[in-house]
């Protein structure tokens, strides 16, 4: 039975994590696994998280089933947090999710049930599982410009030129904001463009709003997603808690489908609830709970968003750090991008080659695409890796 599996390619940003816990070396650096550390290199439990779970402990008399696609409570708070006055309950059909991934993987399910010819547009670069999915489910997908090596901002034009060939019913993967692996976002104006764009094509959004409060803030994060929800019929959104909640291994998501018309609705739902049920039938409640407790508590809501803020200044001031020190090392603004590009992730347009000579001299990993976490350095590391930038010929 199982004599024709194939040998998989093993996942880069996994292999890098092995090869870091394999380096003896005192010093080494991480900036390849794609999660938030603090100063001290911990991935911590926020405190609202905490104290939601503690009140979950102690409040909890059951572990049965909740609804198929998800619990109510958690669908209202989390979508209210995402969309706000966007969100137009007669047309939105909804699904809790394994992770954001779940509900990326469910919104490519779901697109493909509408259209069976379904063609997928994604950016180049892009998260590498968003590829990996559209591989593995056999969609056919075409990569739209998006990052300029040349400026490390987007390539708007070249971006407006290769959406504007997508066709009515083919879906447009947007990254909502903090763009993964790059950092470069859009603007709120240029959001409006790519929408006047799918307008005029009639292809369909898929928003991947997977760092919502790490960019900009939690509302302004939101406005290009929002934006897009007011200006199209048809659209989804697949939300992650991983990364503003901090909860990482509990697995919590949100796939939000807009239709056209209220008509539609029971429909759609009807369909989520089926892909639910075919892949893991009731969805885990545990990270949902949490979440759902937290919005639902003014007191609770303000202490996590206050210290989803810090997460956030603190990366905006370990980027404003490097930015400086690389100017200070090479009498040169060229490096200044990474103070405008926004999340956890900048690209630096080093070539493979400079990436392993950061990592042989100097213990320094990011992927071999000079993708690094800006969430992976510290005051004291961040002139550790501007020199080594600099020493690397980047």
């Amino acid at each position: 039975m199982f004599g024709n599996l194939q040998p998989q390619a093993p996942d880069k940003i996994l292999a890098l994590m092995g090869e870091f816990r394999a380096d003896t070396r005192q010093g080494k650096i991480d900036l390849g696994v794609g999660v938030y550390k603090d100063p001290t290199g911990l991935t911590p439990v926020m405190r609202a998280v905490k104290e939601a779970e503690r009140r979950i402990w102690e409040a909890e008399t059951t572990k049965a089933y909740t609804a198929l696609t998800g619990e109510p409570a958690y669908l209202q708070a989390l979508s209210s947090m995402v969309l706000a006055d966007a969100r137009d309950d007669a047309r939105t059909a909804m699904l809790s999710t394994v992770g954001g991934t779940g509900a990326i993987r469910q919104a490519l399910e779901m697109a493909r049930m509408g259209n069976p010819d379904l063609t997928v547009h994604v950016s180049d670069p892009t998260w590498p599982n968003h590829l990996s999915i559209l591989k593995f489910v056999g969609i056919p997908f075409f990569e739209y410009r998006y990052f300029d090596a040349e400026t490390r901002g987007v390539d708007f034009e070249g971006m407006k030129a290769d959406i504007a060939r997508a066709k009515k019913g083919d879906l447009v993967l947007l990254h909502g904001c903090c763009h993964n692996p790059t950092g470069a976002n859009l603007t709120l104006e240029q959001w409006a463009e790519i929408v006047a764009i799918l307008d005029k094509t009639g292809a369909v959004p898929l928003v991947d709003l997977a760092y919502q409060g790490f960019g900009d803030g939690l509302e302004e994060d939101a406005a290009g997603t929002r934006l897009v929800l007011r200006s199209r019929p048809d659209a989804l959104v697949a939300a992650s808690c991983s990364k503003n909640f901090g909860i990482y291994r509990e697995r919590t998501g949100l796939l939000m489908v807009q239709v056209a018309d209220a008509a539609q609705k029971d429909l759609a739902q009807g369909a989520l609830a089926f892909l639910g049920r075919q892949n893991y039938s009731f969805p885990p409640d545990h990270g949902a709970r949490i979440v759902q407790t937290i919005l639902d508590d003014e007191g609770l809501a303000a202490d996590w968003k206050a210290e989803l803020e810090e997460v956030r200044l603190g990366m905006l001031s370990l980027r404003q750090q490097l930015a400086e020190e690389l100017r200070n090392l090479t009498g040169s603004d060229r490096f200044d991008f990474i103070e405008r590009h926004r999340g956890m992730f900048s690209r630096l347009g080093a070539t493979p080659q400079q990436v392993q000579k950061i990592k042989e001299d100097n213990a320094i990993y990011m992927v071999g695409d000079s993708r690094l976490n800006i969430a992976g350095l510290n005051r004291d590391s961040v002139p550790i890796l501007a020199r080594a930038i600099v020493e690397a010929g980047v």
